[in-house]
């Protein structure tokens, strides 16, 4: 059972839960949010991880993404939440200070709260261990090969708009 902490508009926790069942977050009310966070991960090369999403998702079934991430569980801070997240998607391990925050936003119609971040890493390229039900392939891919992603029609547009000013630097 997973429990999130949910949120107002000034982000602050307003004291209630609210229980994860496929589809549950549509029925959280109207002004409250549950915290996700996600995480671009950056190799020390310059190249980027970006993950297949598994085909029984309920949200962007066998979608390429160029993140991490997942829900923040109950008592949790968004790096704490991130870091857990990271690891139990890739098995890349960071520390605190690893994660450069890039955005806050707000999506109403998901009641979701998102804390963006990147990480650079020097992680064994080979390394990455895939999530069970999460995910089912992963590709390292350069700059030119992330910008072309972000521009195609199968990328999650909702992801990469909390990356947007991240990747207009990078063009």
């Amino acid at each position: 059972m997973e429990i999130w902490d949910l949120y107002d508009r000034n982000d602050n926790k307003t004291g209630e839960t609210w229980e994860r069942l496929p589809g549950s977050f549509n029925n959280i009310p109207d002004g409250k949010y549950h915290m996700v966070c996600d995480i671009l991960v950056q190799h020390m090369d310059g190249t980027y991880l970006l993950t297949k999403r598994h085909p029984d998702k309920d949200v962007y079934p066998g979608y390429w993404e160029a993140s991490a991430g997942g829900s923040a569980l109950a008592g949790e801070s968004p790096i704490e939440c991130a870091k857990r997240e990271l690891f139990e998607e890739t098995g890349i391990k960071a520390e605190d200070e690893d994660f450069q925050f890039v955005s806050h936003t707000f999506r109403d119609s998901s009641h979701s709260m998102f804390y963006s971040y990147l990480v650079v890493t020097d992680c064994a390229k080979d390394s990455i261990v895939l999530q069970e039900g999460e995910t089912t392939e992963y590709k390292w891919v350069d700059k030119e090969g992330l910008l072309e992603y972000v521009d195609s029609d199968t990328a999650i547009k909702s992801h990469n708009d909390r990356y947007k000013d991240f990747f207009e630097k990078l063009r």
